[in-house]
């Protein structure tokens, strides 16, 4: 029986993807601020974040819940890595860390694998459909912003085996409503979106107050190069 499942996550997290939205540091990112710092900063929590979450997806598959959304397609470690070796270079692991933020939501994705791996469904849903759904517009603002060529540092957002979205995104939907959850577990699964919310805006306002260093550092050098001209 069907749950709408999609429609209801969907309805129970627009406050949350509202708020996540409006943290400064996506607001700059979507009016074409992009610091390259930060960036690459962002990149790298990610590559954390999906990490966990497919780690959890494969010890998990065999769970009833989680087979009914095991999509590899969407996997973007792999992406994020070479994203990672533009940004860092071919040794980027020994350069990258998680942020605090990013190791909240780590161990909160660990935990859930762990101990309610149904849950699971409620961090894939968060970030490979938000991914799917503006990957395209968020890869040209990044493309233009840094003035980045071809694939260079924005793979991230190509899912190569997806060959039509729309239909790809239909088909999640459709998985989604047709898992195999209780009434309480669908409560449970779009509070825990509201969660995996809540840690996405943590880990956006953490590059926030990068990006606010940086955009300071740059007002005091005009100033001073003003005032040597004066």
């Amino acid at each position: 029986m069907s749950t709408n499942l999609a429609q209801q996550l969907r309805e129970g997290t627009t406050k949350s993807h509202s708020m996540a939205e409006n943290v400064s540091f996506v607001k700059s990112f979507l009016g074409g601020v992009v610091d390259k710092k930060s960036y690459r900063k962002l990149v790298a929590n990610l590559f954390f974040v999906y990490s966990a979450i497919e780690e959890e997806m494969e010890k998990n598959k065999d769970n009833n819940v989680v087979q009914s959304i095991y999509f590899p397609e969407l996997y973007r470690k792999l992406s994020l890595s070479k994203d990672l070796e533009y940004y860092y270079g071919p040794e980027w692991n020994k350069y990258v860390i998680p942020s605090d933020a990013t190791q909240n939501y780590v161990s909160r994705i660990h935990y859930i694998g762990l101990h309610k791996p149904e849950l699971l469904i409620s961090h894939a849903y968060t970030r490979y459909m938000g991914d799917l759904s503006g990957g395209q517009i968020l890869k040209k603002i990044a493309k233009n912003a840094m003035n980045l060529h071809g694939t260079d540092g924005t793979q991230f957002y190509d899912f190569n085996t997806i060959k039509d979205d729309k239909s790809f995104k239909k088909q999640y939907r459709l998985a989604l409503d047709n898992a195999p959850v209780t009434n309480d577990q669908v409560t449970q699964i779009i509070a825990e979106a509201n969660v995996a919310f809540n840690l996405n805006m943590k880990v956006f306002q953490e590059l926030n107050s990068n990006l606010i260093r940086v955009m300071v550092m740059l007002l005091l050098n005009t100033i001073g190069n003003l005032r040597k001209k004066i």
